[in-house]
């Protein structure tokens, strides 16, 4: 947790909770000089508080000893935040990580997605449970908003950490903030778009059909858009590659391999996958 309004009401919430064993997680990023070191000490007392064991860390304690961590911060502290997080559930033999993004969370992740000209796909947003390789990552906050969670916790006098790079527009999110807070109804519609996005892709996941291990190209080339993207993406995950790597431009290389004879007929693909066309039968090998 980050002891940000989020985090405590999150912690305050399942602290109720008897049927739960909690152990509270915390990592300085080391960005904001004392006030980082503050957020880790009040996080610490509100553990103590809660009478809950607690594991605090530094960014330094990961980030030498990681490699391949992206160059872009945000992305960088999330991948040492996500391995704190998997070290700990394993060393204490945890289930899995609950974490505080709430309903402006989801509505900002959606514009953000959509401005960067994210596909329907991409435009879900988080889920409320998933898993990240076998570290199982619960968001039970999604329906709930930024001002709710703040009232909450002004009710029961319990106090928490502003985090100033929040404010900070360095930050694209940090823009979007102030737009969405000041616009209930774009963040409704906002939502709204990410379940009707939700739902198509529950109802491409069931009706996509499953290509065979080698297939004729125009099997692939004759569907539907929505149909096609979801085949393409499904075999390339059932032919090893990680589904975190089959982005857009990689379903939109095999569909080009199946409806345009013109294109080349052998590519690489990530994870060491090699796609061939031969006498209009696709394959893969490695």
């Amino acid at each position: 947790m980050s002891g940000g309004a989020d985090s405590v009401a999150l912690l305050t919430l399942l602290s109720h909770r008897a049927d739960l064993f909690l152990h509270v997680i915390h990592l300085d990023h080391q960005t904001r000089g004392a006030e980082s070191a503050g957020d880790a000490e009040f996080v610490r007392a509100l553990a103590e508080r809660h009478r809950l064991p607690v594991t605090l860390a530094r960014r330094d304690d990961f980030e030498p000893k990681m490699s391949g961590l992206p160059a872009n911060p945000s992305a960088r502290y999330r991948a040492i935040r996500f391995e704190l997080f998997r070290r700990t559930v394993s060393e204490h033999q945890l289930v899995g990580v609950m974490l505080a993004h709430h309903a402006d969370d989801q509505a900002e992740t959606i514009l953000h997605r959509l401005i960067r000209g994210s596909a329907a796909w991409g435009l879900v947003g988080m889920k409320e449970r998933t898993r990240m390789g076998e570290l199982l990552v619960v968001r039970p906050l999604l329906s709930i908003s930024r001002v709710e969670l703040r009232e909450y916790l002004a009710s029961i006098n319990q106090s928490w950490r502003e985090d100033s790079s929040n404010i900070s527009g360095k930050y694209l999110r940090n823009r979007l903030r102030p737009m969405l807070a000041g616009n209930p109804d774009l963040r409704r519609a906002l939502l709204e778009l990410g379940d009707a996005c939700r739902n198509l892709r529950r109802w491409a996941c069931a009706a996509a059909p499953r290509l065979p291990v080698d297939f004729r190209a125009r099997q692939l080339a004759t569907l539907p858009d929505v149909l096609a993207r979801q085949s393409a993406r499904r075999w390339l995950a059932d032919r090893g590659v990680p589904v975190q790597e089959i982005s857009e431009n990689v379903i939109a290389h095999l569909r080009d391999m199946a409806s345009d004879a013109a294109s080349p007929p052998r590519a690489q693909f990530p994870a060491g996958l090699l796609v061939r066309r031969r006498g209009g039968v696709i394959s893969a090998v490695r």
